[in-house]
């Protein structure tokens, strides 16, 4: 089965554009993230008028972002040093799912169709692959989402930002592991007319929640100093190794779907 990729985002913004729907086929791939746009803040010219209210409260606000961005990017980084840790064992989870299905249902899907449908089956294969790899980050991912959820910035879009992203990964650590075998072969013994309430109720869940690892929006720039951005630095060689992680799975991917003979 050939799989042509599609093109790979490189935004900074977008926690999705280094995560493995880059590489898959779907008839409307998902859109990528766009973060609000920091306003220009003309408000200070009205507390102007104020005299040292304006004066006073600008200096606060900004070392308050500067703390809370502070406080993030060690969050961000302590989650993507674990996960380069667990790196191996992560990558290992796609094979687990590969080995059950050569061993429980190999051609649970011969002769299904390409449509709609398929897609969506597809996609749970996706998510059986995402669920059993970000097992071994389960704890890590939780310190990060209590920490990171809990901040807040005087930037409303990167405030929205952060806590979009939180809510994604507590979406994907609610997902059960999905059983593929059985919703492939519930969808077979339709006639493949119709999916199984399974399936619809994961795939609609994880997809819009679907994101990798590691997040560092545009937005936190102007509140760094020089020690956020060194960690930011100290990052991004961590979350290079996530990404390429990634991408070896697609080579898993395709051969569960093979097995399967499940078509995207």
């Amino acid at each position: 089965m050939t799989i042509p990729g599609n093109p790979a985002a490189t935004c900074r913004d977008a926690p999705l554009a280094r995560i493995l729907i880059k590489f898959f086929v779907a008839p409307a791939p998902r859109a990528w993230r766009t973060l609000q746009s920091m306003r220009v803040c003309v408000l200070l010219a009205t507390l102007a008028v104020t005299g040292g209210f304006a004066l006073s409260a600008t200096p606060a606000l900004a070392s308050s972002n500067a703390a809370t961005t502070q406080s993030y990017v060690q969050d961000n980084y302590a989650l993507v040093r674990v996960a380069r840790t667990h790196l191996a064992t992560a990558e290992a989870g796609p094979l687990h799912v590969l080995a059950q299905v050569r061993a429980e249902c190999p051609r649970a899907g011969a002769g299904s169709p390409q449509n709609p449908d398929s897609t969506q089956m597809s996609d749970e294969v996706i998510a059986a692959m995402v669920v059993s790899a970000y097992k071994p980050d389960l704890s890590a991912m939780r310190t990060f989402i209590s920490a990171a959820g809990a901040l807040s910035w005087g930037n409303h879009g990167l405030t929205t930002a952060v806590h979009g992203y939180v809510a994604d990964l507590k979406t994907i650590l609610s997902l059960p592991t999905p059983n593929l075998c059985g919703d492939v072969k519930a969808w077979a013994a339709s006639g493949y007319t119709t999916l199984p309430a399974s399936t619809v109720t994961l795939v609609a869940k994880f997809m819009p929640a679907w994101v990798a690892l590691g997040y560092l929006p545009a937005q936190l720039g102007p509140f760094e100093s020089a020690a956020a951005r060194s960690l930011a630095r100290r990052s991004a060689p961590l979350e290079e190794a996530l990404t390429e992680g990634e991408a070896r799975a697609v080579e898993h991917w395709g051969a569960i779907m093979d097995t399967l003979e499940l078509w995207p």
